[in-house]
């Protein structure tokens, strides 16, 4: 089982990033999809889910009408578009692949580093 974050970065407030989390090793279809963060010397907390056909979505109130959390089950993937990036965002983030019966994944996470 692997999950492997990509795309994160130094960005400007203001700018924009998109995270991306490619799965291998299991039934990825079956299972939620959720991104965490980690701000500096903060807990992790949740950020956007999708559920396993991606009919639903839910979001943090801190990036409600600002990030959008997409899935291809074709393609094994789940990304996070990040808008209106703002210092407070920066954090590592972390894809999770999760469902009721089973199956707790995380991947390794990714750096996001908002400043001017």
């Amino acid at each position: 089982v692997q999950l492997v974050e990509s795309g994160g970065g130094l960005v400007q407030p203001g700018g924009s990033l998109r995270l991306s989390c490619a799965a291998s090793g299991f039934t990825f279809s079956s299972y939620v999809m959720t991104w965490y963060r980690q701000p500096p010397g903060k807990e992790r907390e949740l950020v956007a889910s999708a559920s396993n056909v991606g009919d639903t979505t839910n979001y943090a109130d801190s990036v409600k009408g600002r990030f959008t959390i997409s899935r291809d089950n074709a393609k094994k993937t789940v990304a996070l578009q990040m808008n209106s990036l703002k210092p407070e965002d920066t954090a590592v983030y972390y894809c999770r692949a999760h469902r009721l019966f089973g199956g707790n994944y995380w991947g390794q996470g990714t750096q996001v580093t908002v400043s001017s």
